[in-house]
Order: structure tokens, then C-alpha cells, then sequence
């Protein structure tokens, strides 16, 4: 059977474990399906509520720093 690597850094390294581990599939079972379209899709983005406003917001997903105005503000600066 053939071997396919690829190099990714140590953040987005995390974040495949991570998600393969909330689909309960290896890591290998969990980039097979993503690549092919088949399978399990990754899993929705919980919610909770704002401890701010009361609303109702989506969660971080696993290995992901939480969206704060400033992070958006930052992401901003470079947006032409």
C-alpha cells in the first residue's frame, strides 16, 4: 500500500489530531475520509452562551484560540 506525507506545522498538526480524536478515528481513517469526501464530516462547532451578552455563540473547535475582537481587529489590519 502506498505512504503519502506532507509536511504541516506544529499548530495545524494539532488541530488534525485533535479533530480526529472528537471523530473517535485515527489519524490515518480521519485524513482518508476527509480527503475522499467520504465518511464522517468533522463535527459541528458547539455552542454556549455569552457570559457578555446572553446570546447564544459557537465554540471554539479543539486546538483553536477563541475569536476575540482584538484577534478579529488584528486579522483586519491586513485586510486591503
Amino acid at each position: 500500500m502506498p505512504t503519502i506525507t506532507f509536511k504541516v506545522s506544529d499548530a495545524e498538526a494539532g488541530l488534525i489530531r485533535a479533530l480526529a480524536k472528537q471523530e473517535r478515528a485515527s489519524l490515518s481513517e480521519y485524513l482518508r475520509r476527509r480527503a475522499t469526501g467520504m465518511g464522517k464530516e468533522s463535527a459541528l462547532p458547539g455552542q454556549e452562551r455569552c457570559e457578555f451578552t446572553g446570546a447564544i455563540i459557537f465554540s471554539p473547535q479543539p486546538g483553536r484560540e477563541e475569536l476575540t475582537t482584538s484577534a478579529v481587529r488584528a486579522m483586519l489590519t491586513d485586510f486591503p
